[in-house]
């Protein structure tokens, strides 16, 4: 009997199968966006078992497992590996219809070469085999980042961070895989709580060697560290938004009274707040401008929605859903803001509601400029949307309101080090669509034109796009 994930797995004829296997199968990946942990890539970390690498931190599991009645202890709690593995054997067969189930097969066979449906009945087999091959050479986390071909991993860091895994990761001598940072600067334009930001201020301060007393000084201290960054091979931001807030003014005079106010500690409303925001934003964007980098903007997620989950756990643990945000006339003004001065750099938007899937592809349309291939992205589908429906869903409005071509891929926004079977989740999508439009006659069976495009989008977009030296794994 043929195992559930076989070759043709997601390709339904001759065609999807030949552009998969020849052109998309075995390129290298440049994840460009995820939230793998630099210390554990530092330390080439090997994980206790199977729990620790594919259960921990994992809320898209979680809140499948919460939905199948499974009690925290055995989600996030002191459960032991043993149980809480045993819960997700129990509550995959309950997951058909949903990603988690092709992901949870796709990831047993590769890396593991387990072929066998994960069931109550295989829980205990397949936890035991995969804990002996956590212990072979080649699968801690840099060998599993080698076996799938990974050139280039960018982690998610705070301005605030020291950047010392990374500096580590920097001196492998040709390494497989090269890691680089990701400004993530969300900490500091979060304003809910004074005593919160004021305390990354701090941790600003002491990582620029600064002290910041005015909106300038903050400016100046965020620039430093920005500097820093890209000293240490960092060529991205990244921000985690509701929406981009349109700008009411950038003069330092707009802005001061409310970053005055927020430094002594008092509470601001949010039409002051998202005034900062935006001049923050606005002037993080000139830095991204001016050293060449991509900015990134993730957009959408309406956070924390369970505040019992967040009050018990924090924040990243299965309480956030999409929002219904207005999108359109902040993106145009910021963007445009950038645009008039001819500062705009490359720029990603990811978007979170397919009910905003055409704006968002028509809206990065208005900025492109004629001076870098594909400078403005419609960025991949992300967290609630990467799976079949929603990036067949992205591929369509890409496609039909600019350029599919042009298209720099899949990222895993991951924490996980087993989540690169997503990449080849995508790349089989990808050359489906194809297979399909060439039997549907929309497209001409012209393999070397479906292949050139298909290489594009699944590597070489990006490798052009973001310039970063490949680790070897590139071949």
């Amino acid at each position: 009997m043929r195992p559930f994930i076989h070759d043709d797995f997601l390709l339904g004829g001759a065609v999807a199968h030949d552009l998969y296997v020849r052109f998309a199968r075995d390129l290298p990946i440049v994840d460009y966006h995820c939230h793998l942990s630099p210390e554990l890539m530092a330390a080439d970390h090997r994980f206790r078992s199977i729990t620790e690498i594919w259960l921990e931190g994992d809320h898209y599991k979680w809140r499948a497992m919460r939905a199948c009645g499974v009690p925290e202890r055995l989600v996030s709690g002191d459960g032991s590996d043993w149980e809480k593995f045993e819960a997700w054997a129990r509550t995959v067969p309950e997951t058909l219809r949903n990603p988690l189930f092709h992901w949870t097969a796709m990831e047993l066979k590769r890396p593991f070469g387990i072929e066998r449906l994960l069931t109550p009945a295989t829980a205990r087999e397949i936890f035991d085999r995969c804990n002996e091959r956590l212990r072979e050479d080649g699968f801690t986390t840099m060998g599993l980042l080698k076996s799938w071909k990974v050139a280039v991993v960018c982690t998610t860091d705070d301005p605030v961070d020291s950047l010392e895994a990374h500096r580590t990761l920097a001196k492998r001598k040709d390494p497989a895989t090269r890691v680089y940072p990701t400004w993530r600067p969300d900490a500091g334009l979060d304003f809910d709580s004074p005593n919160t930001w004021n305390a990354w201020v701090g941790k600003l301060e002491a990582a620029s060697n600064r002290t910041v007393r005015s909106f300038d000084d903050l400016v100046q201290a965020l620039d430093a560290r920005h500097q820093v960054f890209h000293d240490h091979g960092c060529r991205a931001s990244d921000h985690g938004l509701e929406v981009l807030p349109p700008p009411a003014a950038y003069a330092d005079a707009a802005v001061v009274p409310t970053f005055d106010a927020l430094r002594a500690g008092r509470a601001i409303d949010v039409k002051a707040g998202l005034g900062l925001q935006a001049a923050l934003l606005h002037r993080m964007a000139l830095m991204d401008h001016e050293r060449g980098w991509v900015q990134q903007f993730h957009l959408g997620a309406y956070r924390n929605v369970s505040t019992r989950l967040f009050a018990k756990l924090g924040p990243n643990v299965g309480g956030d859903s999409m929002g219904d945000f207005e999108m359109a006339r902040g993106l145009a003004m910021f963007l445009n803001g950038l645009d008039v001065r001819e500062s705009l750099a490359k720029t990603i938007l990811y978007n979170l509601n397919p009910r905003d899937n055409e704006l968002f592809a028509t809206m990065v349309g208005n900025f492109n400029d004629g001076t870098i291939p594909g400078k403005m992205q419609y960025g991949a589908s992300w967290w609630f949307l990467d799976q079949k429906d929603g990036i067949e869903a992205q591929f369509q409005a890409l496609s039909n309101m600019g350029l599919l071509s042009r298209f720099v891929g899949m990222i895993t926004d991951s924490r996980s080090f087993l989540s690169y079977s997503r990449h080849d989740y995508f790349r089989r999508i990808l050359c489906n669509l194809l297979g399909e439009d060439v039997r549907q006659g929309l497209v001409p069976d012209d393999r070397d034109a479906l292949g050139k495009l298909v290489t594009a989008v699944c590597f070489t977009n990006a490798r052009d796009y973001f310039g970063f030296p490949l680790g070897t794994a590139a071949g």
